[in-house]
């Protein structure tokens, strides 16, 4: 028995010494950790939260699992994480959570997580953590505070309705109660319930800490209680001691409560004194401060807070524009008055100023022009939306006189078509007229000559005289000289026995008609009539003089053409190069042969520019050869060879002088000119003249041999068959002549290439050919020989070879193929009207292939020219002026558009005032500028392009005079009004963009465009 009590007593103690062991060991671990632990508290005391983190996490690692010491470490390394503000703290506060699911610091853990954040300023991130905590759990104390800083969260995250019933319970607490008064008064106020935010706020308003924001405050409810007077005198009282943040809007305050006492005068100053939220006003303050400015009749400072409302439609905006379009009116700005009236027009919140403002809009719209709408529709559709108006008699009167002040005649007629009526019948013939006019500058003769016949019908007699007129100008310019002619004169005979003087060219134009008819003795008649008259231009004096002259000159009587060309040249007139020519070929007629010579001979000295000079040159050698003057006669033609060496005369002059020198019997020098003359111009009559003269030459010579091994070598000589050469194209070209243009001579002319593809008379029927394919609009055909005709050397069909292929590819737009052409024709053209047709269509051609300076090269000759048609020369300054416009040349397409703006009509006229306006815009010279773009508008709205592209200007023009109501008006109606325009819209647009976001930083109405 003992021994068993000995052995359990044995057993016992093995077991506690072994277990004792087991806890020695355990014991020493945690001692460890739990100094390491100890040790980290007291840097986490001191804030030293790096190190104390480090800490914690070894202990963490090492302390049992379950251990009070392993949770308490994790507590801590997650509140160190929360201090250090690492990204991963709120992780590790939920991992501590996760791992110590009853831990008694759980709750303390979300309490001083959030409790962190709230110190921070960082209440969103508060309130989630707040949120987490058990509030039950919490001493009453801690209640109270968790309450007041969730309430001020939710405060301060605007939650007003959730912060609310947190600061209710503590308005009376000891610690809390002041701030949550305070608070709970401030968020009332803020819900609108003024009530219980004035009652709330009034009992802390002496308060030092909110003293001066319950006074802002309360000043405000009263405000909005509509106790103006009561906040005049407070606000006036605090204002002085205001802190600087509320000052601006106790000004504000100030400012509208005198504004709601129509005290406007007072306003002024205080509404001005309101410096905005963040700097910007709203559209409203706007217009308190420009209507208090209106009502003291200060209209320029009112339209100067008016034109700033933009981007919105309600009542404010509405009435804004109706006083902003007031104002305009008393300030005579009368175009911009009517873009006021129509933005209130098209909003209804009040609609008797709706209807007073389309009033307004519809009769400045008939008074100044409407950019943006035609005014008969402005002014019909006034009518119709207002049929009972007081205006409506007055308004439609106006309808027929718009479409008459726009140019719209096609429009006036449809109007009066539709009403018929003895006055409207009566109008009808007048505007007639006024359309065929239009037409007629337009250069579409035979669209106006129906006008003109239908105003004949007028029994008004100046309207029936004047169409009688313009209908018989249209009908010379159509080509019928005879039946102008004819209308001309009865014109005349009844205007001079009514002793009329009104139409002052009538006996030029009837001199024009009978000198294109050729009845040269009237015609000097009427010029002669024409020129009495005193009040004619230089131009047309000069024009009349030559065509005198050349109708003296036509019937022989050269005494007399002479003494009339002479005023032409005496006082170097228009045409006196030409003059000084002619009065020599008249001097040549009546064989005064060295007054013929002296008169040429200034025709070369006297004229710098002239295409005169190669035929003074050849009809000075031939009057020396008639003279027998042989030396001075090869000095003019050698001349003629150096200096003109594309000249017609070449191969003519090289003739005379072979003929020349064969008189004088030098044989060899005769044989080289011949030989010349077949060498430059093959296949032409003078180059067939040549080897017939030269054959004489030969045979005079008694060298026969070389003359038939020469001509052996010219391909344009047939010796076998000549004659029948001959007869077969004289049947040709008999057809040819007789303008019998079908089949029958194409094939006769055909044949003859075939038969004879080297005839003599190759050339001839190849420019016959493609003279009648021409004709017959067949160009395709044509081509082909013109295109013979020109790579052969000079004849006497390269010239208008040149000018009709060139014609062929114009009319197709093909410039490429055309310039070729046209500068071969202005090198080698005799005739002054090719020169012309060349230089102006390379002129045009250039530009249209973006050769601009090339362009304006030729653009510029076409001017240096002493006479060139009106037409032309205002093609000529056009080209300049847009070539530079494309070269960023401005100062000279300044220059030029100014001359063309002149004497310019219709769409150049419109053209020539938008870049006007343009350059005045861009030297800053706003409303310089819109008054031409008004004037554009007013005459020229027809053509829409340039009026629309004008307005763009007009916008920028405004925004450039600071008024962003009118800038913002004008590009936003182009944008909504003309689609079509893609380049203008796009210019528009982008005007816009920029105006609205700049105006955005001051304007908290404004909404700038989102760019993409």
């Amino acid at each position: 028995m003992k021994y068993r009590f000995l052995k359990k007593l044995i057993l016992s103690l093995c077991i506690f010494f072994v277990a004792n062991n087991s806890f020695s060991q355990q014991t020493i671990a945690d001692a460890t950790s739990l100094t390491a632990y100890n040790n980290a508290l007291k840097l986490y005391n001191t804030k030293a939260y790096a190190a104390a983190q480090k800490t914690f996490n070894k202990v963490n690692e090492d302390a049992s699992i379950g251990s009070n010491l392993k949770a308490n470490a994790g507590y801590y390394e997650a509140m160190c994480a929360i201090k250090l503000n690492q990204p991963d703290a709120d992780k590790k506060v939920l991992n501590f959570v996760e791992e110590n699911p009853n831990s008694s610091k759980k709750n303390a853990a979300f309490y001083n997580v959030a409790n962190y954040y709230f110190a921070n300023k960082r209440a969103s991130y508060a309130l989630k953590w707040f949120k987490k905590v058990n509030i039950d759990d919490l001493s009453n104390e801690n209640k109270k505070e968790l309450n007041f800083k969730m309430g001020y969260c939710f405060l301060v995250t605007n939650n007003y309705t959730l912060a609310k019933p947190r600061f209710l319970p503590l308005i009376n607490d000891a610690k809390y109660g002041n701030d949550s008064r305070y608070y709970y008064g401030f968020i009332s106020y803020k819900l609108e319930d003024y009530g219980i935010a004035e009652s709330t706020l009034k009992e802390i308003a002496d308060n030092d800490s909110y003293r001066a924001e319950i006074s802002y405050y309360l000043l405000d409810i009263s405000f909005k209680a509509g106790k103006f007077k009561r906040c005049i005198d407070v606000g006036l009282k605090l204002l002085p001691t205001m802190d600087r943040k509320f000052k601006s809007d106790v000004s504000k305050i100030i400012g509208e409560s005198y504004f709601n006492l129509k005290k406007y005068a007072e306003a002024i100053p205080y509404l001005k004194g309101y410096k905005g939220t963040k700097g910007k006003w709203f559209n409203t303050d706007f217009y308190q401060l420009g209507y208090a400015y209106y009502k003291q009749n200060d209209f320029e400072n009112a339209v100067n807070n008016f034109n700033k409302i933009i981007d919105e439609k309600n009542t404010v905006a509405q009435n804004a524009y109706y006083h902003l379009g007031e104002c305009y009116m008393n300030l005579d700005k009368k175009a911009e008055a009517l873009n006021a009236f129509k933005s209130a027009s098209k909003m209804a919140f009040d609609r008797n100023i709706k209807e007073d403002a389309a009033l307004n809009y519809a009769k400045l719209s008939y008074e100044e022009g409407n950019p943006f709408e035609p005014v008969s529709e402005v002014l019909q559709n006034y009518l119709k939306t207002y049929p009972k108006s007081r205006a409506y008699k007055e308004i439609n009167e106006l309808v027929v006189s718009s479409f008459l002040n726009q140019q719209d005649y096609t429009g006036a007629l449809t109007f009066l078509s539709e009403k018929k009526s003895k006055e409207n019948i009566a109008l009808t013939l007048e505007v007639s007229l006024y359309r065929g006019i239009q037409l007629f500058n337009e250069n579409k003769y035979t669209e106006a000559l129906s006008y003109f016949v239908e105003g004949k019908k007028s029994i008004n007699t100046e309207i029936n005289q004047r169409a009688q007129y313009w209908e018989a100008e249209t009908i010379y310019r159509l080509g019928k000289y005879k039946d102008a002619l004819t209308k001309f004169i009865v014109l005349n005979k009844f205007l001079k026995s009514e002793k009329i003087d009104d139409f002052e060219l009538v006996d030029y134009n009837i001199g024009y008609s009978y000198f294109k008819l050729k009845e040269y003795e009237n015609a000097a008649i009427s010029f002669k009539d024409f020129l009495k008259k005193d009040t004619i231009s230089d131009a047309l004096k000069y024009d009349a003089l030559i065509r005198l002259g050349d109708s003296y000159f036509a019937t022989t009587n050269y005494k007399k053409a002479i003494s009339t060309y002479k005023k032409v040249t005496d006082n170097f007139g228009l045409g006196a190069d030409y003059a000084a020519y002619q009065i020599g070929m008249s001097y040549g007629f009546i064989d005064e042969n060295k007054n013929k010579i002296a008169s040429l001979k200034k025709v070369i000295n006297d004229y710098q520019v002239s295409n005169l000079k190669d035929d003074a040159l050849y009809q000075i050698g031939n009057t020396y050869s008639k003279l027998k003057d042989h030396k001075n006669a090869h000095l003019a033609y050698d001349r003629l060879l150096e200096k003109h060496p594309k000249s017609i005369f070449l191969s003519r002059a090289l003739l005379r002088q072979g003929l020349l020198y064969f008189n004088d019997n030098q044989n060899a020098q005769s044989i080289i000119k011949y030989k010349d003359v077949a060498a430059k111009f093959p296949n032409s009559p003078d180059a067939i003249e040549a080897v017939a003269n030269a054959r004489n030459v030969y045979i005079e010579e008694g060298n026969l041999e070389d003359y038939v091994n020469w001509i052996s070598t010219l391909k344009f000589i047939n010796f076998t068959n000549s004659e029948l050469d001959n007869t077969t194209f004289a049947v040709a070209e008999k057809k040819y002549l007789e303008s019998r243009v079908g089949e029958d001579i194409i094939g006769s002319l055909q044949k003859y290439t075939i038969d004879f593809p080297n005839g003599n008379h190759k050339m001839k029927a190849y420019y016959y050919l493609a003279d009648i394919f021409f004709k017959v609009k067949e160009y395709k055909k044509a081509i082909t020989y013109y295109q013979f005709i020109i790579d052969e050397k000079n004849s006497d069909y390269t010239e208008d070879s040149l000018n009709k292929l060139a014609q062929i590819y114009l009319n197709k737009n093909d410039f490429t193929s055309a310039l070729p052409l046209l500068d071969k024709l202005e090198q080698e053209a005799y005739i002054l009207e090719n020169t012309l047709f060349a230089q102006s269509n390379l002129m045009k051609g250039y530009y249209e292939t973006e050769a601009y300076d090339l362009a304006i090269e030729y653009a510029k000759k076409l001017l240096q020219r002493d006479k060139i048609e009106t037409t032309l020369e205002s093609d000529a300054n056009t080209i300049i002026a847009r070539a530079s416009i494309k070269n960023e040349d401005f100062v000279t397409a300044e220059q030029y558009y100014t001359q063309i703006e002149k004497t310019a009509n219709g769409e150049l006229k419109a053209e020539a005032l938008y870049y006007n306006a343009y350059f005045k815009s861009q030297q800053k010279k706003y409303e310089e500028s819109n008054k031409i773009v008004q004037k554009l508008i007013a005459k020229y709205a027809t053509y829409k392009y340039w009026a629309v592209k004008s307005y763009v200007v007009m916008g920028k023009n405004y925004y450039g005079l600071k008024d962003i109501y009118q800038a913002t008006f004008v590009l936003e109606n182009v944008i909504k009004n003309f689609k079509q325009f893609d380049d203008i819209i796009k210019d528009a647009q982008l005007e816009l963009d920029a105006i609205k976001e700049n105006e955005a930083k001051t304007n908290n109405s404004v909404t700038p465009e989102k760019k993409n």
